[in-house]
């Protein structure tokens, strides 16, 4: 993996049965500056989204692929969106 493919993933434990308990934030790394950034997720976006998020740290873009599985586990990934 090079740092221009550089890609994380993150994952949270389950959040329950319905949507109202789906995980709301996550804790991600930035594939540019290496800090630590913790995010918002919008539940009610749906069960997949994608996005681009400049980080907290060094303002550069990241795109974010956000997707909950059949028990509600959260899975983040990030890269860059150059």
């Amino acid at each position: 993996m090079t740092a221009d493919s550089h890609e994380d993933h993150y994952e949270d434990s389950p959040a329950g049965d319905d949507d109202s308990a789906l995980a709301t934030e996550a804790e991600v790394v930035c594939p540019y500056c290496g800090e630590t950034n913790l995010i918002a997720i919008d539940p009610l976006g749906g069960h997949a989204q994608e996005y681009i998020e400049d980080c907290q740290v060094c303002c550069r873009p990241c795109r974010i692929q956000v997707s909950y599985d059949d028990d509600n586990t959260l899975e983040v990934t990030l890269e860059r969106a150059e």
